[in-house]
């Protein structure tokens, strides 16, 4: 499981502790009783896919460059043209450059707080974090509001993710894989895929077994809502163990040669390539997590050297991807991380945190791609204008989604809170 350290000394996994389904063995029943989300229905058409880069990417060097800045914030990257006329990205960052007709750059995305956990908040939820209330991940109302088939998990986070159900409770968080799949290899998810030999029929014999032990403890069970509930939670995991369609859509291997080319061997590539096939399959959001993005020093050496090429490789294949799959479309796709970086280096050739500049990438869903939509002043330092607001941020995600953000739900003590609480659709994206 991927654990970034941030420089405050706060470990990712410190802060992301609802919903997780760890290492030490919970079952997939186990993780069914809690992300249990209500009668389903028909599955929608819908979905959508958060790229999580955690630890705060920096604005100056990604994808707001300020060639004509001082030296002391322009940076040592240069910007080239992408296949969008107008529109520059850094020279780190080729194959995004030649799909960028399938995304829009948002600029001068602000808010004001600049440690990781709030900020990570923030930008999970759309919803500036209060110390009394836990806002739901943008996956729980996903999960909540869109149909998934019953063989397959509503909420999908590769490896893991700070979303949580939070109001909405734990049966609306999501299952973590806790690894990546390794490219060419089938993927392993604990309690999705047959592990140590075991075989459907083997599996059948033990259900058979145990609708005997059930029938002993028939007349208990009509008795106990906790006893009728594992039989619910148990009767489901079956059902997505023994479902082709769902060991298949975390199967990988299983990929054809002409998508897999898209992406790298880089566990981002290869988690990418996963979202893609389980939003193909019906999963209705995944998360793919990228960390290390905490770059307080050695800041260009770090990313020249190894961030943005995993992320140009990883993130240009899922675009290219989705668009070969004829999924873009109905899949929407949002990257961000927690806050931007100072527009001015500091003495270790890092950047510091920054809440207010930052950019956030979003495509998919009917909204426009090849487009910048705000700007960030000629130094980055903070919105040229109007702002945009992570609030707005989520507002129009969930609008390409189909979701009302303005729907009213109720927290475990009756107060009323709408999915959004400020903030409105961007109307350039639409």
């Amino acid at each position: 499981m991927s654990n970034h350290r941030y420089c405050d000394g706060l470990a990712r996994r410190d802060f992301l502790k609802v919903g997780a389904i760890g290492a030490a063995g919970i079952t997939l029943a186990d993780y069914l009783r809690l992300a249990h989300a209500g009668e389903v229905k028909s599955p929608g058409q819908k979905s959508g896919i958060m790229v999580y880069l955690g630890g705060g990417p920096t604005h100056m060097d990604t994808f707001d460059l300020k060639p004509d800045a001082p030296d002391e914030n322009r940076g040592e990257f240069k910007p080239i043209d992408t296949n969008c006329p107008g529109v520059q990205i850094s020279e780190h960052l080729p194959k995004l450059a030649k799909c960028a007709d399938k995304f829009a750059i948002l600029r001068g995305v602000s808010h004001t707080l600049a440690a990781h956990e709030l900020g990570t908040l923030y930008m999970n939820t759309g919803n500036r974090p209060l110390p009394s209330l836990r806002y739901p991940g943008y996956g729980a109302v996903v999960a909540k509001e869109l149909a998934t088939a019953p063989e397959l998990p509503p909420f999908v986070a590769i490896p893991s993710t700070p979303q949580e159900g939070g109001y909405l409770g734990v049966k609306y968080a999501p299952l973590k894989t806790n690894s990546s799949p390794k490219a060419g290899q089938p993927f392993t998810v604990r309690g999705v895929t047959l592990g140590k030999g075991l075989t459907i029929e083997q599996l059948d014999r033990r259900q058979q077994l145990l609708a005997d032990v059930d029938t002993a403890f028939k007349g208990y069970e009509e008795s106990s809502d906790l006893v009728s509930g594992l039989d619910e939670f148990s009767k489901q995991a079956y059902n997505m163990i023994s479902s082709p369609k769902a060991r298949k859509a975390f199967d990988i291997s299983q990929e054809s040669p002409e998508i897999v080319k898209n992406f790298g061997t880089a566990d981002f590539s290869t988690s990418c390539l996963l979202a893609t096939r389980l939003v193909e399959a019906g999963v209705r959001f995944v998360t793919v997590s990228l960390g290390g993005w905490d770059t307080h020093q050695n800041n260009f050496e770090q990313l020249k050297n190894g961030k943005l090429g995993v992320l140009d490789e990883g993130l240009a294949g899922l675009f290219t991807t989705l668009a070969a799959k004829n999924l873009l479309d109905t899949t929407s796709v949002i990257v961000t991380g927690e806050f931007g970086r100072t527009p001015k280096i500091n003495a270790r050739a890092g950047r510091d945190h920054w809440p207010r500049a930052m950019f956030v990438l979003m495509g998919g869903g009917g909204m426009k791609g090849g487009q910048v939509i705000g700007a960030s002043d000629a130094k980055g330092m903070g919105p040229a204008g109007d702002a945009i607001t992570p609030d707005m941020v989520a507002a129009s995600y969930f609008r390409s989604l189909g979701v009302d953000h303005h729907k009213e739900y109720h927290t475990n003590t009756g107060r009323p809170m709408m999915i959004v609480r400020n903030g409105e659709p961007i109307p350039q994206l639409f």
